[in-house]
């Protein structure tokens, strides 16, 4: 029989854990990445795709001088907010056009007239936006970062409600807090945009204090540890 053939990178890793490591002239290799920055691809598409293709939502494309936009075929105050907001949220997730244009769009525009009807819903907001940041895709983690400094503003109390969230809401905030592109002397687009993840998490930790009451700081702080109160400077 054959004898089996191991790689000599691969066999040096598997010294890493052995009393062989601590022998001189012993190479253990490089330690694996983690794989904290690297995207998660979704296994099945969002019920908010289900739902655009089925024709389920009140929208369409509509085209001005300032680009495109949504038409709504209903008035946005009279939606249902428990049933469409949620929903909405869950397609911050999609990176393709037209679902993630729709998505973003819709956000935006319900969370600008929901008024009182958007408090009762923000239980229902938090997986989706827990599992559109755990995607680790930048684009996606700064649409969903803009759509929360949006709704802590959008009516009262809801910064204090997001409180009890921030286990769910923070880590992925916690990981990617210093992913600033350094590009030296060169220009920076993305904060032209902004796009540039680390200085939207910054803002969006400071708009939860802010609008957090007075336990947010303490819970940000728990767990976002590098972070600094903007109410003290």
């Amino acid at each position: 029989m054959k004898p089996k053939t191991v790689d000599r990178a691969e066999a040096a890793r598997q010294k890493a854990f052995t009393t062989q490591a601590l022998q001189r002239n012993v190479n253990v290799g490089a330690p694996p990445r983690s794989g904290a920055f690297q995207e998660k691809c979704r296994s099945q598409p969002t019920q908010f795709r289900k739902f655009y293709e089925r024709g389920d939502f009140p929208i369409a494309l509509e085209f001005d001088t300032k680009g495109n936009k949504i038409a709504w075929k209903v008035e946005i105050e009279k939606l249902d907010y428990h049933h469409y907001l949620p929903l909405f949220f869950e397609g911050l997730a999609e990176t393709e056009h037209p679902y993630e244009f729709f998505a973003r769009q819709g956000v935006h525009d319900m969370l600008e007239h929901g008024g009182s009807k958007i408090l009762p819903v923000i239980p229902q907001l938090i997986i989706p936006i827990k599992n559109a940041l755990n995607t680790r895709n930048q684009k996606v983690c700064c649409t969903v970062l803009k759509a929360l400094q949006h709704l802590v503003v959008s009516a009262d109390m809801i910064g204090e409600a997001l409180v009890p969230y921030y286990r769910q809401i923070l880590p992925i905030l916690n990981a990617f807090i210093n992913k600033n592109e350094n590009l030296g002397d060169g220009i920076d687009y993305s904060q032209q945009k902004r796009e540039n993840l680390g200085d939207l998490i910054h803002e969006t930790l400071n708009a939860f204090e802010i609008h957090g009451g007075e336990d947010a700081f303490i819970n940000i702080k728990y767990m976002v540890p590098t972070y600094e109160s903007c109410m003290l400077q």
